[in-house]
């Protein structure tokens, strides 16, 4: 936990780890205490989980925010996979979540060759590395590879992902099925923010934050689906303008 005030809860994407937030939490402890969550199958927690199910994830969220936030809704941010995650908490406990920030999300969708490709890619990784050069030598020079290779765990033999490619497959495979019911029952006041150039098309965009009335939208400019990382300040201006503007006027649905 970083900094004071109401929590900031934070759940990074698939393969993610909390790691890669560490700059988003400084630049919003300043004004709230913030907390990431190293999801299952991922980072430092439970490498091989028995339970990859979306209701393992959500009793995960919520068991966090019980614990630390015990007599006080919190905000719930989530990229991705995470975003994924942090809408069917807000669903199944709208009593714990005050605010509901997504970043590069849908209902689900996707198909089960995509799955398989992604499991592929991970299984693919000639793992394991001699050291961080050579895994992003491998791997290639973007953001999201510099998180990866940061999280890496360093073995005797070499550097390690911190997530099994199986785990991880198993993992989009339940993200993809859609959650549309789900969405529609979040009573929270929620920012909806999406890339340019990210994963979805302005189709599935549009579609996501009009099939809930009074959702809000924000976009970042060359931005990537990891845009948390590869346009940091664009995010971090969104974000804290969002919390900042709801922690002064809660009643306030018209500014992000």
């Amino acid at each position: 936990m970083a900094g004071s005030g109401q929590i900031v809860v934070i759940l990074h994407g698939l393969a993610g780890d909390s790691g890669e937030f560490g700059p988003t939490i400084e630049a919003v402890s300043d004004d709230f205490c913030v907390v990431a969550l190293d999801q299952r199958g991922h980072g430092q927690s439970t490498r091989r989980p028995s339970d990859l199910s979306r209701d393992a994830y959500v009793a995960d969220v919520v068991a966090l925010i019980e614990h630390v936030s015990p007599s006080d809704r919190v905000h719930l941010v989530g990229q991705s996979m995470g975003a994924h995650t942090a809408m069917l908490a807000a669903a199944k406990r709208p009593d714990l979540v005050d605010s509901l920030v997504l970043l590069e999300a849908d209902a689900g969708s996707g198909s089960s060759e995509d799955a398989s490709q992604l499991g592929a890619y991970f299984a693919s990784w000639p793992v394991p590395f001699v050291d961080s050069a050579e895994a992003k030598k491998h791997l290639g020079d973007s953001p999201i590879v510099a998180a990866w290779v940061a999280a890496m765990e360093q073995r005797p033999d070499g550097l390690w992902p911190r997530f099994d490619a199986d785990m991880m497959e198993s993992c989009i495979r339940n993200v993809i099925v859609p959650r549309w019911d789900e969405w529609m029952s979040v009573h929270a006041r929620t920012l909806v923010i999406y890339a340019d150039n990210g994963m979805f098309s302005e189709q599935q965009k549009s579609e996501f934050v009009e099939f809930r009335p009074g959702t809000l939208r924000a976009d970042l400019t060359h931005a990537s689906h990891d845009a948390h990382l590869d346009q940091f300040e664009q995010w971090v201006d969104v974000l804290r303008g969002f919390l900042l503007a709801h922690t002064a006027d809660p009643m306030d649905s018209s500014a992000v």
